[in-house]
């Protein structure tokens, strides 16, 4: 059988009829990305409420990916049943990542097809580590501890956990303590001209966490663009003697989520607390104003993800809040040959 010319040759790929691999062929495949996301949320055990539009925002902002090259998609006789995609990042000691999913409808799950799509990531990252500087290189995926099946074929292939995450839950119907600001910090309304510079403290902020920061200006634009947009759900401290700001809470509520599972829950973060400040009370005072606008806003329950060996001890901080694990996501790594 001849090959299309937009069909695509990927490694190891099984012989199964129908089966052909295509690159991104832009916005007309949002859709199908979408209705892959839906039928893996089952099997996968993730929630997430995901649009075309939520999609097209997202692609419009990506940083480090070009998806016309760095996109895999898996078809059985022209329907998209699963795709991947690739990106890359620097850390702050030079070691570059370059991370990479792909997600596989169930009912074509155990025939080969998502290993073939894993080796094209890692082909395709080694093209684009050729352009940059030698030196620590891995490849990286992340996974719920409910993506059995994504986990079986990265530790086949090698992976190794290299960190562990946590997302904690805390009711919103429980006391909130009254936590003094330390002096010289005083909270203030948030207004249109703060968004970039509490964005920049936060990303100076978590510059210390593992792999540093990943609050790139496009991640801010694209939040910044969405419906849920409402940055009178942050809780932004300034520095009164120098009019810096001192730490930031941001919190979104996703209103769509929320109707599709039934429930009142807005997500913390990014938090982060500029060095200056640390240890003196800051974070637990913030999260506690937090929890204060979050209930006012109508929300019942807050969660955030925490990285589970935080050198600046934000796990115990959050428990300290009241805060408790209800799922755990791990990094997967591999060095790169």
């Amino acid at each position: 059988m001849s090959q299309n010319k937009s069909e695509i040759t990927v490694p190891d790929a099984p012989d199964v009829p129908g089966l052909t691999f295509r690159h991104f062929q832009g916005e007309s495949d949002y859709s199908a990305m979408v209705n892959v996301l839906e039928g893996c949320k089952e099997a996968d055990q993730f929630e997430q409420t995901t649009t075309v539009e939520d999609m097209a925002r997202f692609f419009k902002h990506l940083v480090n990916c070009d998806p016309y090259k760095d996109m895999l998609f898996a078809e059985m006789n022209g329907h998209v049943i699963g795709y991947t995609r690739l990106w890359w990042q620097e850390e702050p000691d030079d070691t570059r990542i370059y991370t990479h999913f792909a997600l596989l409808l169930p009912e074509w799950r155990g025939k080969g097809i998502c290993r073939s799509m894993l080796l094209f990531n890692e082909q395709r990252a080694r093209e684009i580590a050729a352009d940059h500087p030698k030196g620590n290189r891995f490849y990286q995926s992340w996974a719920d501890d409910t993506e059995a099946f994504w986990i079986s074929h990265l530790l086949r292939e090698q992976y190794q956990p290299a960190r562990y995450y946590f997302i904690m839950m805390r009711s919103l119907s429980e006391p909130v303590p009254d936590l003094p600001l330390p002096e010289g910090i005083e909270v203030r309304p948030v207004q249109p001209e703060h968004y970039w510079p509490a964005w920049r403290a936060a990303d100076e902020a978590l510059q210390d966490h593992w792999g540093g920061s990943d609050l790139t200006d496009g991640k801010l634009k694209e939040w910044m663009e969405r419906p849920s947009f409402d940055p009178t759900l942050w809780v932004v401290a300034w520095d009164t003697t120098t009019d810096h700001i001192a730490g930031v809470v941001m919190s979104s509520i996703d209103e769509e989520e929320n109707k599709e599972y039934n429930r009142k829950r807005a997500h913390m973060g990014p938090i982060g607390i500029r060095r200056p400040y640390r240890r003196k009370g800051l974070a637990s005072a913030l999260i506690a104003k937090n929890f204060e606008v979050l209930k006012e806003h109508g929300m019942t329950e807050a969660i955030l993800a925490v990285d589970a060996e935080n050198l600046t001890g934000a796990l115990r901080l959050y428990e300290k809040m009241g805060f408790s694990p209800i799922e755990q996501a791990t990094a997967y790594r591999k060095p790169m040959g």
